[in-house]
């Protein structure tokens, strides 16, 4: 999904765009929520046609609501799902076992900071469910982080529109060409991080796959060995 259609999507439905975005996101399609946030809080500050306060509250009950709904996915038919339907969502075996060990390690703080992680905000909150966090202690971590991030994304990207809309169009794109940069360098940086951690992951559990995805669907083993040969 490019950058002119996240535009296009919020100038056309607006709120309604947001919350779509961020919500399937979180729900474990990989979409760019994040990314629809930024723009719309960027649109917000450069024409007023958005209310910022809304923008962050949309994002936030997205974020929030996308979130639960991924976690009871993952909790009620997780196996089953990532058995059948992994491959199309980018849920692989690596991502399966370091998210276990993630919430073996870290627990709670997981769905906390995955909400600023590129890779674990799409499926922190299905890991969490597959992975039988407590519900009490995922929903603290899961609203504080929507919350958190929904906040102070929005409020960083309409302080870029508003000093857009007051100093010209070249204060957006330097602020959009620092971000982009960001972004690059952050996936580089997580891509060698998440190698470390598919290390330690395999380390911790040598045994093939997740026992959630092996006992629905046996299948999953087979290939699992056979890429481990």
């Amino acid at each position: 999904m490019t950058s002119g259609l996240i535009t296009h999507l919020i100038a056309t439905y607006g709120y309604f765009a947001v919350f779509a975005l961020i919500a399937l996101e979180s729900l474990g399609i990989p979409l760019p929520g994040e990314t629809a946030l930024i723009a719309a809080s960027v649109y917000a500050g450069s024409t007023r046609h958005l209310d910022i306060v809304a923008i962050a509250a949309v994002a936030s009950a997205a974020a929030i609501i996308g979130d639960n709904g991924g976690y009871w996915l993952g909790r009620r038919g997780g196996g089953a799902l990532v058995a059948r339907y992994g491959h199309i969502v980018r849920l692989d075996r690596r991502k399966l076992k370091v998210g276990r060990y993630l919430f073996a390690r870290h627990g709670g703080s997981v769905v906390f900071f995955g909400r600023f992680i590129s890779v674990l905000r799409t499926y922190s909150a299905f890991l969490a469910g597959l992975n039988r966090m407590p519900l009490v202690r995922f929903a603290a971590a899961n609203a504080a982080g929507g919350v958190v991030w929904a906040a102070g994304y929005a409020a960083a990207a309409y302080a870029l529109g508003s000093a857009a809309a007051s100093l010209g169009s070249l204060v957006t794109l330097v602020g959009l060409g620092v971000t982009t940069v960001l972004t690059v360098v952050g996936a580089l940086v997580l891509r060698r991080h998440m190698a470390r951690l598919e290390e330690r992951a395999e380390a911790m559990f040598p045994e093939v796959g997740h026992p959630e995805v092996t006992v629905a669907e046996p299948r999953l083993t087979r290939d699992a060995v056979g890429q481990c040969r």
